[in-house]
């Protein structure tokens, strides 16, 4: 048995693999801090699939929090592995794809060509999951992902954005009258919080995903895959398609796609 685990800031996501890659489970543990997560993580992982210390081959750390656990994990072998790997591996096997540009959206984004060749830190914004946190918080009062993707549900994005059909009476190319302009450049006095977050979250997806087009121009690889914290907002979806329809690209938003980083640890013991 092969564990996974990417430790974040106070997150952490395990992930079990067989020798064959075959994976028995995936979970996550939130702690006040890396070590608490990481070891709170692998103890309710191998309780809840009956594990014993013996049939752990190896423990493959990623992440942030990993330089934390400077001696390892109850002296079982434990390595570490470069995120970047980690994120290109877990997003192909997550995608089922040979060959994508990943967007890993945690507290930020990092942009990451991977083949069955190479994997390549290409790179990345401030911009992401602790971009929206604070500002929701700040301006919206919605202090968690919770309240977050609850109030988004509700928001109305033509009381905060600058749509195409707002200011022209005619088509521009390939533009819809939906297009944004400028991001809150139409923010009304009326404005409720459920629209200020809808507009955080379209403005943050709006420009990782640009982000991650002009990555890949001049390239053939030509798919595009979420993974991270971000993956779980499901409006992500709607924001990809209209960047699909203007470009030649084709986005992925896998089915526990938060997990990639971890379950990319784990592969690597596998595939290198």
């Amino acid at each position: 048995m092969i564990l996974g685990i990417d430790v974040g800031g106070s997150t952490t996501k395990i992930v079990g693999l067989k020798s064959d890659a075959t994976c028995i489970g995936m979970m996550q543990v939130e702690a006040g801090d890396q070590v608490t997560s990481a070891f709170g993580a692998f103890g309710k992982f191998t309780a809840e699939n009956n594990l014993r210390m013996g049939d752990i081959q190896q423990i493959v750390l990623t992440g942030v929090g990993a330089p934390y656990l400077k001696e390892g994990m109850y002296d079982l072998p434990t390595k570490k592995v470069n995120e970047f790997l980690a994120i290109g591996l877990g997003g192909l096997r997550m995608a089922n794809l040979n060959a994508a540009l990943i967007i890993s959206a945690g507290t930020g984004t990092a942009l990451v060509r991977a083949t069955g060749e190479t994997i390549a830190h290409v790179g990345g914004s401030g911009v992401g999951g602790g971009t929206l946190l604070k500002m929701a918080a700040r301006f919206a009062g919605a202090n968690s992902f919770a309240t977050i993707k609850t109030l988004a549900e509700k928001g109305d994005l033509s009381a905060v954005d600058l749509r195409l059909g707002d200011i022209a009476v005619e088509a521009i190319g390939k533009l819809s009258p939906t297009t944004t302009v400028s991001n809150f450049g139409n923010l009304r006095d009326s404005a409720v919080p459920a629209d200020i977050v809808l507009g955080l979250i379209n403005m943050i997806f709006e420009s990782i995903g640009t982000m991650a087009v002009m990555a890949t121009l001049g390239d053939n690889v030509r798919d595009i895959v979420l993974i991270g914290a971000l993956s779980a907002i499901h409006q992500a979806a709607d924001v990809f398609k209209g960047l699909e329809k203007l470009y030649d690209v084709k986005f992925h938003i896998p089915t526990n796609a938060i997990f990639a980083t971890a379950m990319g640890a784990a592969l690597s013991e596998i595939k290198y």
